[in-house]
């Protein structure tokens, strides 16, 4: 009696199916079909290495990917930076016969996570780079973690966190030569800007950043120095932010943050008719400004 009581208890084990829907046949029969087809068309019209070159240099050349072609961001009071997921995408497409991309493999809202899956594949040798990974619904701000709970910034989150792992993914089947070489020339395209001298860039990049409410000391706090030693680089990466911030993809407070107002902008300094007549009454504003 007691060995069927425990045997009640274990779930019994799901079998599956004994026949395959006509949808999933066609689904697995299609995939199959695109790798081949894919392979196939790889070897009857393999890449053209000169002409790869080619084309890269003439899209490195070009100052709109040159601008999107680096990223920069502090972290732990470092700066990280590196080839962004724009060349390497723009790489991929110039080197020919390469596929990419990112999928959500499973999504666990109770556990607060989904599992990915980015890849990146040379179908004409047959290289193939992919890595799994986990992506808690979180978002590190200043005060902490923060849980994310809406659907839209959960895919959000999601894809910025693939791109950067299909970025990796693509640098690591290409030839380290031809990224090299890329990002030289992307370096140069910055350099000359146009035939307009830096000095001139960075004061038109911070006069474009005040018709939209930005100050030059919150771009100098975003940059992490002062506008006197900003960079080819510096002054990209701010023309993408306000590009973005124009086509309305991100907001200003998204991007920066608000200056800093003391006790004295607020009473307005001694002059200010504002202030108390007794000074006793002002003496704990100017305490707490003074902390």
């Amino acid at each position: 009696m007691a060995g069927k009581e425990v045997a009640a208890q274990v779930p019994a084990a799901v079998a599956a199916p004994e026949r395959v829907g006509q949808a999933t046949a066609v689904e697995q029969a299609r995939a199959i079909a695109e790798v081949q087809g894919a392979i196939v068309v790889a070897q009857q019209c393999p890449r053209n290495v000169a002409a790869a070159t080619l084309a890269m240099k003439e899209s490195c050349g070009q100052m709109y990917l040159a601008q999107k072609a680096f990223f920069r961001f502090p972290r732990s009071g470092a700066t990280v930076s590196g080839a962004s997921v724009y060349l390497a995408r723009e790489l991929a497409r110039c080197w020919g016969n390469v596929q990419y991309g990112v999928a959500e493999l499973r999504r666990d809202d109770e556990h607060g996570q989904s599992e990915m899956l980015a890849f990146a594949w040379d179908v004409q040798t047959n290289t193939r780079v992919e890595t799994k990974f986990i992506v808690p619904h979180m978002r590190d701000k200043k005060t902490g973690p923060e849980k994310l709970v809406d659907m839209r910034d959960i895919y959000e989150n999601n894809a910025n966190s693939g791109a950067r792992r299909v970025r990796e993914c693509i640098y690591s089947i290409l030839p380290p030569w031809f990224v090299d070489q890329a990002k030289e020339l992307c370096n140069a395209t910055l350099k000359d800007g146009g035939g307009v001298p830096l000095p001139k860039r960075i004061a038109d990049i911070i006069a474009r950043f005040a018709e939209l409410g930005v100050t030059r000391e919150q771009l100098e706090r975003k940059q992490r120095r002062g506008s006197n030693a900003w960079t080819e680089h510096d002054v990209a990466q701010l023309t993408v932010i306000g590009r973005s911030i124009a086509n309305g993809e991100v907001q200003v407070h998204q991007e920066f943050e608000p200056d800093v107002i003391t006790a004295n902008d607020i009473v307005g300094g001694d002059d200010d008719p504002t202030l108390p007549d007794d000074p006793d009454l002002a003496l704990p504003a100017q305490e707490g400004a003074a902390r």
